[in-house]
């Protein structure tokens, strides 16, 4: 429970759909002038939005990768000139949840990072 960004509550409900849950939501305008816009645009900033209104359609993913380790992904891993990821894509219209292990090679980077 909190208040967050509209694109974060979005792509929360991406993955809460690809795994079956629900997810519950309204807009939080910060101030008189976020409420006047979001009216103007057609909202109800007092409407409980549903899954379904917040993602219309089962065509959608949702991908992360783990920064620091916490209770969902391992963070990265520096070991030399190795770089390990760990990653989650989920996928409403199938239900499919996969988890991505990969190795990077840095030294490799150079050739297309350059300016």
């Amino acid at each position: 429970m909190g208040i967050g960004g509209t694109p974060e509550g979005i792509v929360t409900a991406c993955a809460i759909r690809a795994i079956g849950g629900v997810i519950q939501g309204r807009l939080a305008p910060t101030d008189e002038a976020e409420r006047e816009a979001a009216a103007a645009a057609g909202h109800d900033v007092d409407e409980i939005l549903t899954t379904d209104q917040l993602v219309t359609s089962d065509n959608c993913y949702f991908a992360a990768t783990g920064i620091t380790d916490g209770d969902l992904l391992r963070g990265v891993r520096y070991e030399g000139d190795r770089v390990t990821t760990q990653s989650i894509v989920m996928r409403a219209k199938s239900g499919t949840v996969r988890t991505v292990e990969a190795e990077h090679q840095a030294r490799k980077w150079e050739s297309y990072t350059r300016a």
